[in-house]
């Protein structure tokens, strides 16, 4: 059994900065890649960013590369998204994702979710 619980989510302007953290617990979340993923209202979900297994190697949606960027600290379970220059668009829930592989490329399938944080960038 896989647990994760986002936090950070809230109301920021736009140009502004919010951290998400997700804390994993159950299946040791250290030995698989883990992503973040967000929904905006009338959406599909789409790929944000992801990190492998060890944190050396990440993958970033083109829409949010130089903005974010995804760290890990395997000794906390916990991995992180740091959004900068937020933009109105990044309005999404946000959800956290751990995959069944170690890498990022390819790009993995991931198996288990969290309940989603939600952000809200204004204009």
């Amino acid at each position: 059994q896989v647990q994760l619980v986002e936090s950070g989510g809230g109301l920021v302007q736009a140009g502004g900065s919010l951290r998400l953290s997700c804390v994993a617990s159950g299946r040791t979340s250290s030995n698989y890649a883990m992503g973040w993923f967000r929904q905006a209202p009338g959406k599909e979900r789409e790929f944000v960013a992801g990190i492998s297994w060890t944190g050396g190697s990440t993958d970033y949606a083109e829409s949010v590369k130089g903005r974010f960027t995804i760290s890990r600290d395997n000794a906390e379970n916990t991995v992180y998204l740091q959004m900068n220059s937020m933009k109105p668009e990044d309005t999404a829930v946000y959800y956290c994702a751990q995959s069944r592989s170690r890498a990022t490329t390819p790009r993995p399938t991931y198996a288990y979710w969290g309940q989603g944080t939600q952000v809200t960038v204004s204009s």
